[in-house]
């Protein structure tokens, strides 16, 4: 406990209240952005290759091949295009499924928002704390009267300056995981919405298969 209260105390004599929130901040978001890759590797975020096979085949009329390829998948998206083969292809069952399908983006995108809002405010915080620390500088030089110190000005200089560098270290690593995150769940979109126009819309006689092969790459 001492070692803990020991830590705050360096941290708020070095930079202050801003650096200390700036650390916890780090700390929550570092959490969050583990959470978020556990839940994207738990619902296979990416990983459809069962149910490209099992759309593909159901584009070329192979409903018994499209149901088994469907079977053996783990998705999350499983049971939305399990829905959309169990009953006949209605404008109702169409709106429902990308209903529902919608529901498992929002669920896997909760949080992003979070990220977001730190990537935006943490650079603004920084700065926050620079303009406080240069206040109490110049105002520590005034003090001084003319017996003035350099040091005493630049060491309240770059002491101040530390937080924006502090605000800066938590929100660029921060804007290139939500860059990342939120580059997923848009491949996750039109994976699913490819996917259920065909379940809706499949070809009558098709001669190849090149769906199986685009559908394949946009599911690994």
């Amino acid at each position: 406990m001492n070692l803990i209260q020991d830590a705050i105390s360096r941290v708020l004599d070095l930079g202050g209240p801003v650096v200390l929130l700036l650390l916890c901040v780090s700390v929550l978001t570092a959490a969050l952005v583990l959470y978020k890759m556990w839940q994207y590797q738990a619902a296979r975020v990416g990983r459809h290759r069962q149910l490209a096979t099992a759309v593909a085949a159901w584009d070329l009329g192979d409903q018994a091949g499209a149901q088994k390829a469907l079977a053996e998948s783990r998705s999350y998206l499983s049971p939305v295009l399990a829905m959309a083969l169990s009953a006949p292809q209605t404008a109702e069952l169409s709106a429902r499924v990308d209903a529902e399908a919608e529901t498992r983006f929002a669920q896997l995108e909760r949080g992003l928002g979070a990220l977001d809002m730190v990537a935006q405010l943490a650079p603004l915080m920084g700065l926050f704390g620079t303009v406080i620390g240069m206040i109490e500088a110049f105002q520590k030089l005034q003090s001084a009267g003319s017996s003035v110190d350099p040091s005493l000005l630049a060491g309240g200089i770059w002491v101040a300056l530390l937080t924006t560098a502090a605000g800066l270290a938590v929100a660029m690593p921060t804007s290139l995981v939500l860059s990342w995150l939120t580059a997923r769940m848009q491949r996750e979109r039109v994976f699913a919405n490819q996917a259920l126009r065909v379940v809706f819309a499949p070809q009558t006689l098709p001669q190849t298969a090149p769906d199986a092969e685009a559908f394949q790459s946009l599911g690994t």
